[in-house]
């Protein structure tokens, strides 16, 4: 598979190991290659990622082998590269990587590391988030067109509650949305924001998303999935790299450019080309810090003038205060029948 070789990541070398190993099989794509490609847009999958615990999603075979989430940072993690406390659901606490340089992105890469997991919190203070991310789940039935539908309205809602987004390319069929924000509030807090613009997102376009939880009620429409706001749940980072045969990456937009965007045009090949013509189009997100109290105005008015309150957790989660029963509508009618009987 090669010698090993020595990369340069922003001035510091970093040892690639087997760096002819084939990761993307339908397209020869190396080991070698996505580390190229990680350096080609460095200073964007850097800002992604700085500061951010991380879980790394490892494909140490490639695409066509088994792949693992590394939460707790690696026993043989550089000096170098600092990690961060963080504390799942359960109480448990646990120490991230904490990438601050492109060179703990290189010896991710390494490890064979394609998509990077990070928190939506920073080292300095990790229970409360300084990012809302919104993801637009297409459902069976619909695609990239409609998220991009849906993603127009979102920003309308956003915006009409003092917030700004900025759109990207899940890497997949989806969009994702995200909102730097004052780390002000809580996990709790900060995922009852992302009800709210969902539900008013439904209410907007009632045909066509949706946040109902349980998949046997959400039909053909895009799925706001509030629950990647919950504490240990991540988002795929701009410039990560997806699990596909094309080798797709998530790919930052301008909002004027998701109409005619295609997210399989955006790959380790390709994105490079791009980022060296407009550079990184999500640069100025750290220049901003909104505040979400429009949106937990909206949330208190679902709650006391429309009867919406909290909604489930994902089955791993600890019972949470005011949370709705964890069964599928389909089941409880099931056994609402069975007790009446």
């Amino acid at each position: 598979m090669g010698a090993a070789v020595e990369l340069d990541a922003g001035g510091r070398a970093v040892r690639l190991s087997n760096p002819d190993k084939v990761y993307f099989p339908a397209k020869g794509y190396t080991k070698r290659d996505v580390a190229e490609y990680f350096l080609a847009v460095g200073p964007g999958i850097t800002r992604a990622l700085n500061h951010r615990p991380t879980t790394l999603q490892r494909f140490v075979d490639g695409v066509e082998g088994d792949f693992f989430y590394q939460k707790r940072a690696p026993k043989n993690l550089p000096e170098w590269i600092p990690t961060a406390r963080i504390a799942f659901p359960s109480g448990r606490p646990a120490d991230e990587l904490c990438p601050t340089e492109l060179a703990a992105v290189i010896w991710a890469a390494n490890l064979g590391t394609l998509t990077f997991h990070p928190w939506p919190v920073r080292a300095g203070d990790t229970d409360h988030p300084d990012e809302l991310r919104i993801d637009l789940d297409p459902q069976p039935g619909t695609d990239y067109a409609d998220a991009v539908t849906a993603a127009h309205e979102l920003r309308s809602v956003l915006e009409d509650h003092g917030v700004r987004g900025w759109p990207k390319t899940s890497g997949g069929r989806g969009m994702h949305v995200f909102v730097p924000i004052e780390p002000a509030w809580t996990f709790t807090e900060v995922r009852r924001a992302a009800i709210a613009a969902g539900r008013e997102l439904e209410r907007r376009m009632p045909e066509r998303v949706t946040t109902a939880w349980w998949k046997e009620e959400r039909g053909e429409r895009i799925f706001v999935d509030f629950n990647q706001t919950a504490r240990d749940r991540t988002i795929a980072s701009a410039y990560s790299v997806r699990p596909f045969p094309h080798a797709p990456v998530s790919a930052p937009l301008r909002w004027e450019e998701i109409d005619d965007a295609e997210p399989r045009d955006f790959d380790i090949r390709t994105l490079p080309v791009r980022y060296a013509e407009v550079g990184d189009v999500h640069a100025d997100m750290d220049q901003e810090a909104f505040r979400l109290d429009g949106l937990l105005e909206l949330a208190d008015r679902d709650e006391t003038e429309r009867g919406l309150g909290d909604m489930p957790y994902p089955p791993e989660y600890p019972k949470m205060p005011g949370e709705p029963k964890r069964v599928q509508p389909s089941r409880a009618r099931h056994d609402d029948d069975g007790d009446s009987a």
